[in-house]
């Protein structure tokens, strides 16, 4: 396919330590500027390594804040390679006309199979007779240790790791109940419920898999806790803003909850070297992971080849179907005609004007795609 920009000519900025597999998909294309840096870069030397870069692909650290994407001259599209876009000012991107991606289900079979896995734990008492052993301690004992057949795990948010939790908890013989602000039909046996308050107060392990929005700020305070019978169990995988992590602290040291594994946190370390601090360190009965719901190799790759190929059909032939924050065009090949894409402003007369353009040229349309929002218009 021939293209009025060469591919060799775009350069692409991927941060984060993204997998090789982006890299490979990138290479394939015939793009071969390609910059791969391990981490996330301060801000002022992102600021210099995004002033030329066209494609910047990016995890959860980097921030794409206003102030970052004005230096952006050259920027046509973002990748984030994870679940989550909140680490990209996705109205400032919309605004100078850039899709932004992400991969939302590359990741789902990764964190499902850590929340069940800590479900067990947590069920069998492990994460304190873990640490007693560790101090040379020795607690043979039944005493709080279950196992999963027949205990209900109640699933907050019953998207596309929600659903997969179910599965796997079914499997085991759990008895899964759900809520979600939609309806939502259900996998397996599991059955919907009501409201959050009649989950909480049935539930034996609940797991939250929301998105992070104004609804989901701090949705489990110390009502939501009071709810939960005693010697429930909570795992949080989802968003740190979506627990009060201090009320939680609390229902666990006063026993009320048996345990908890947690993923995420309000405040986050900027990198692997930074210390972590959370009033849930120490705690024996609490399992404490470092954001790697999703890290695993195969998640990776996956989310690698997801993303790299979203943002090489957007620069290609300017498909902008998945796209988080930008009227959504799905384009069908046209291999005998040359392909224009314009991203405007959405006012009044501006298809008029383009289409007057090609017939004072004396061109034919072959077809024409157009979407818009109340404040962009992309017609390809």
């Amino acid at each position: 396919m021939q293209t009025s920009f060469p591919r060799q000519d775009i350069k692409v900025l991927l941060l984060e330590g993204i997998s090789a597999s982006a890299v490979e998909v990138f290479h394939r294309a015939g793009y071969t500027q390609v910059e791969l840096h391990a981490k996330s870069l301060p801000e002022d030397e992102l600021k210099a390594r995004i002033a030329d870069a066209h494609i910047v692909g990016l995890r959860s650290r980097t921030q794409l804040t206003d102030a970052v994407l004005a230096q952006a001259k050259r920027l046509i599209a973002v990748g984030c390679f994870c679940i989550g876009t909140n680490q990209v000012n996705l109205g400032a991107a919309h605004r100078l006309g850039v899709p932004v991606f992400n991969a939302p289900y590359s990741n789902t079979r990764s964190v499902a199979e850590l929340v069940i896995a800590e479900a067990i734990m947590l069920l069998r008492g492990i994460p304190h007779k873990n640490a007693q052993c560790h101090r040379g301690g020795w607690a043979k004992s039944a005493n709080g240790s279950y196992e999963t057949r027949d205990k209900v795990l109640g699933i907050v948010g019953y998207g596309h790791i929600g659903t997969q939790v179910g599965v796997l908890a079914e499997s085991l013989g759990m008895r899964v109940i759900f809520h979600d602000i939609e309806a939502k039909l259900a996998l397996g046996n599991a059955r919907a419920v009501a409201s959050l308050g009649e989950l909480l107060e049935r539930s034996d392990v609940v797991t939250l898999h929301v998105p992070e929005t104004p609804a989901t700020q701090m949705m489990i305070r110390a009502e939501q806790l009071a709810k939960m019978h005693a010697g429930a169990m909570l795992i949080n995988a989802s968003r740190g803003s979506v627990v009060d992590i201090d009320a939680l602290a609390t229902a666990l040291r006063e026993g009320r909850l048996a345990g908890a594994a947690v993923d995420v946190f309000p405040a986050e370390p900027k990198g692997n070297d930074d210390a972590f601090v959370s009033p849930l360190v120490g705690m024996d009965n609490v399992i404490l992971t470092p954001h790697i719901g999703g890290s695993t190799l195969e998640a990776q790759d996956n989310i690698g080849i997801e993303v790299a190929s979203k943002l090489v059909r957007y620069s290609d032939n300017g498909s902008t179907l998945s796209a988080v924050n930008f009227p959504e065009v799905a384009l069908p090949e046209h291999p005998h005609s040359r392909r224009l894409l314009h991203i405007h402003r959405n006012v009044p007369g501006m298809l008029s004007r383009i289409n007057e353009l090609f017939s004072t040229g004396n061109l034919n349309i072959d077809a024409q795609f157009l979407q818009t929002d109340s404040e962009v218009g992309y017609v390809v």
